[in-house]
């Protein structure tokens, strides 16, 4: 493989295939006119031709901008970034549906643009979505969502990957709100109404670090039990309106205070390499409450498919353990957004495939503003893709 730095253009891509709806998800033309478009970008170096193309997708935006996918075209190889149709917006997500979109971006990658060889990419929050795509992929089980609306993934022709990377990644969107939700929040219509003892944020509480066993403990048990009261109040919601028998039968809500993970305060928790205090949206006490906040705005059917810990399907490490193809786990050790544990869970429960795993020392969620951890990742993907006969 070639070291020297190549020259890449941003080539368009659109996809679009028909739909029926039976519900409005998105809203504007590509949402409510019967048809699926999907929107992403090929990174095409000018100087190289490859039969092989990375795909990064990840559930609920896009990744086009982010240093690691230029820095492999920069590398030579080919990239697609690949936006579901809940791109930027995941109120209404429904995970069945964003592996139908991954389906659809891998047909168009062989039967459009003549890769022979497909990658998967799962970055971040992709992870769980390449890994479930692909469990899926070579073994279809999956007729409905949670809710029990049809989506048949046995009868949409997904077609398997060739290979599947875990970088800077979590174990899924689930998990990590079940470690993440504030479980002070008594009142889910009041976020002011909240048990003291499991306020990471009151200054004059109890619940500070470093914390307990005894502590964590009882807040991960109470992480837990707020996320199983919103989902028994999602699916008494969903009774409740099919039994009216009306034309409303979605329901949107706001998930309030969802980012109070202790490990954000106290390293020695899942240590690594990460800053004390901050997380990948800045200051934790500030992120709990703000509009950006992981699963700040949910449809009923969405909570079930993405949100419930107890009923997502998209799972990371339930996936790892269904495929076949070589997998590559790279952690990043300085990350503040995907824990420490997470790869490692992965990487374990995939002793059935062929499996490689890697930590960056010092690599950030980001890799922003560091070219050295930023060339170790490009090395390590370029050098497994080629030891596992991936890259020509």
């Amino acid at each position: 493989m070639p070291s020297k730095k190549h020259g890449f253009t941003r080539v368009p891509l659109i996809i679009s295939f028909e739909e029926k709806h039976a519900s409005i998800e998105t809203y504007g033309f590509s949402g409510t006119q019967g048809s699926i478009f999907l929107e992403g970008q090929l990174l095409r170096p000018t100087s190289r031709t490859s039969k092989t193309v990375i795909i990064f997708m990840h559930p609920a935006t896009t990744l086009q901008l982010l240093p690691l996918p230029a820095a492999l075209a920069e590398a030579g190889l080919h990239v697609m970034c690949c936006g579901s149709r809940y791109a930027k917006n995941d109120s209404a997500l429904i995970m069945e549906k964003v592996a139908i979109d991954m389906g659809a971006y891998i047909r168009h990658a062989r039967e459009v643009l003549g890769y022979e060889s497909v990658v998967l990419a799962g970055w971040s929050g992709g992870a769980s979505l390449s890994l479930f795509y692909q469990g899926e992929a070579e073994n279809p089980t999956i007729t409905h969502t949670p809710a029990g609306d049809p989506v048949d993934l046995t009868a949409a022709g997904l077609t398997s990957a060739d290979g599947v990377m875990m970088i800077a990644a979590h174990a899924s969107r689930a998990r990590i709100l079940s470690e993440w939700i504030d479980p002070s929040v008594l009142d889910e219509q009041n976020p002011d109404n909240r048990d003291p003892e499991l306020d990471l944020y009151n200054p004059a509480g109890p619940c500070k670090p470093p914390y307990s066993e005894d502590i964590l403990t009882r807040f991960r048990a109470a992480q837990r039990a707020r996320i199983r009261r919103i989902t028994a109040w999602v699916r008494q919601m969903l009774e409740d309106l099919k039994a009216r028998k009306a034309k409303e039968h979605e329901r949107g809500f706001v998930v309030h205070r969802t980012m109070a993970d202790p490990r954000w305060l106290d390293p020695a928790i899942d240590p690594n390499d990460r800053a004390p205090g901050v997380c990948y949206l800045g200051d934790p006490e500030t992120a709990n409450v703000g509009p950006a906040g992981l699963a700040r705005y949910s449809s009923l059917r969405s909570w079930l498919s993405q949100w419930s810990f107890d009923d997502s399907r998209a799972d990371a490490i339930v996936g790892a353990g269904r495929i076949s193809v070589p997998l590559l786990v790279v952690e990043n050790s300085a990350d503040d957004a995907c824990p420490a544990s997470h790869p490692r869970l992965v990487y374990e429960a995939a002793a059935q495939t062929d499996r490689e795993m890697h930590v960056i020392k010092g690599a950030t969620h980001y890799y922003k503003g560091q070219p050295k951890q930023l060339a170790e990742a490009q090395s390590i993907i370029t050098g497994w893709m080629t030891s596992k006969n991936l890259l020509d």
